[in-house]
């Protein structure tokens, strides 16, 4: 979504970009209509039987639905093409009437606010919305007792709650819990819908992805104020991992990547807060990490991605990965039993030794151990490693882990002189592990814009998660307070901040 300014101040520009996007959002109503004849079609298909070609398949389809309606859920009123005349307006069907309802009064004061006079009862308004309760759903009655002035006629009653997402029922905790299923816990929402069809609960897949893109769109401000935060560090660790991505239209697959940039400074006890930002692209072009990294200025921890090597220089300096380096040595073990890799697997076993023992300590202290200890062990396995690979063959694979090691010795050895620094690149590869989690359940993405969604549900979900928050707790006090929250202090709803701000923050620890 555009920015406002970012938009031209023409006017024929404007009206010029407005018919764009209005074809864009008809292209993509086009698009549902096909996907969902399609997904029609396979399952008459199947005839009852069994296909596990089949249902990964429909199951891609599905996906790919899933993230066009949430895209078109978080399009402006005024870009969405107006539905056709002969089109039925679908009825909103009543919630069942077998959950337990629980009354919210929102009660007036009892004289008239116009000339003092007494109310007497008019009625009242009642509107339900669906909630949550871990284990169970319950429905919420807002009633709003309607009175009238007994002098002047006023009537008075208390104005609606606001709701998270505008006339939606999903009440805050139903929507965290629909959205930790699907971010955290990997359960696509074609899946959901089937879990709370057994539970007597009717919840088209369409609507819940109406729920997911107007949560994305919510929080969307509250994500970019944590990109301001991780990016304002002095040092990130960084990294990327594919996500396969469903190119609409053609059933196929593309390769999208999720890359993500990790604030964490606790081992050298800093007392800053950690936390994650996570960032989709289409491709892994190193313009990317470029332009994700725009704002910042340090030292980033990372692979030996080329699209990293391009950003190192005046601004951004380079810290290695220990743990590539030794992955690389393992793997030569595993596969061989080589008495080379042994040793040097030790070497480096040693320099993880003395970190284990300063995790914790101030940078000073650290860069001081470092300097008296690790110091010697990295002059001799340097020298240790140029006595061996002259002698091995330049193709073998312990030559190729050996020049990888000494290539990029002194982005190695930086951590050695900063004890702000790291030995390895972890705190990244950890927190792309629910990606890779994920993977397995979801296999992909359904489209670009599911891919940005899912990034920034996981900068939330991963950050509340490092600050040890259970999850759909944070979200559930986030959308509680999202919609009516000033946009200028949109930072006391990062997660650290609803910790030390609630009274009750013991409920958020997980």
């Amino acid at each position: 979504m555009r920015k406002a300014a970012d938009l031209p101040n023409d006017v024929e520009a404007l009206k010029a970009e407005l018919v764009a996007a209005r074809a864009l959002v008809i292209e993509q109503k086009i698009e549902l209509e096909k996907l969902r004849f399609e997904i029609a079609c396979l399952k008459r298909m199947k005839y009852g039987r069994s296909s596990e070609q089949l249902d990964t398949q429909i199951a891609q389809m599905q996906l790919t639905l899933e993230d066009l309606e949430a895209t078109l859920a978080e399009t402006p009123e005024a870009l969405r093409p107006a539905p056709k005349e002969a089109a039925v307006k679908p009825v909103r069907r009543a919630l069942p009437a077998h959950l337990p309802r629980e009354d919210v009064v929102h009660d007036t004061a009892r004289t008239c606010p116009a000339c003092g006079g007494t109310l007497r009862h008019l009625g009242e308004d009642v509107s339900e919305m669906i909630e949550y309760v871990p284990g169970r759903h319950k429905v919420i009655r807002h009633v709003r007792p309607k009175f009238s002035c007994a002098a002047c006629q006023k009537i008075v009653q208390a104005s609606a709650p606001s709701r998270p997402i505008a006339r939606g029922l999903a009440g805050p905790a139903f929507l965290a819990h629909v959205l930790v299923s699907k971010y955290a816990d990997h359960l696509p929402l074609y899946r959901q819908s089937q879990i709370y069809a057994r539970e007597g609960l009717d919840l088209d897949r369409s609507t819940l992805a109406d729920w997911v893109g107007g949560a994305s769109e919510l929080v969307e401000p509250l994500v970019r104020s944590l990109g301001r935060y991780v990016m304002s560090a002095t040092k990130l660790h960084g990294d990327d991992t594919p996500v396969p991505v469903l190119c609409p239209g053609r059933g196929t697959t593309k390769q999208g990547r999720l890359w993500t940039y990790v604030r964490d400074d606790r081992a050298a006890a800093s007392t800053e807060p950690p936390a994650v930002l996570f960032r989709y692209s289409p491709d892994r072009k190193g313009e990317r990490p470029k332009a994700h990294l725009a704002p910042f200025t340090g030292v980033l921890q990372a692979d030996a991605y080329a699209g990293f090597d391009r950003l190192y220089g005046e601004r951004i300096q380079e810290a290695a990965c220990w743990a590539h380096v030794r992955r690389k040595f393992y793997d030569i073990h595993v596969a061989h039993a080589s008495p080379i890799a042994a040793e040097a697997l030790d070497r480096i076993g040693r320099l993880y030794g003395i970190e284990a023992e300063i995790r914790g300590r101030p940078p000073n202290e650290r860069a001081a151990v470092r300097q008296a200890r690790a110091g010697p062990e990295l002059d001799s396995l340097h020298a240790w490693l140029h006595t061996i690979v002259a002698k091995l063959s330049k193709k073998s694979e312990l030559a190729l882990a050996i020049r990888y090691a000494l290539s990029r010795w002194t982005a190695l050895t930086r951590y050695r002189d900063d004890g702000r620094l790291e030995i390895d690149n972890n705190a990244a590869e950890r927190a792309l592990r629910v990606v890779a989690l994920g993977r397995k359940n979801w296999l992909f993405a359904g489209s670009d814009e599911g891919g940005e969604r899912a990034a920034a549900i996981y900068s939330l979900l991963g950050t509340a998660k490092l600050n040890e928050l259970d999850l759909e707790a944070y979200l559930r006090y986030v959308l509680e307070r999202i919609a009516d929250h000033p946009i200028n202090r949109i930072e006391e709803l990062l997660p650290w901040n609803v910790a030390l701000n609630r009274q009750s923050a013991h409920s958020l620890a997980a």
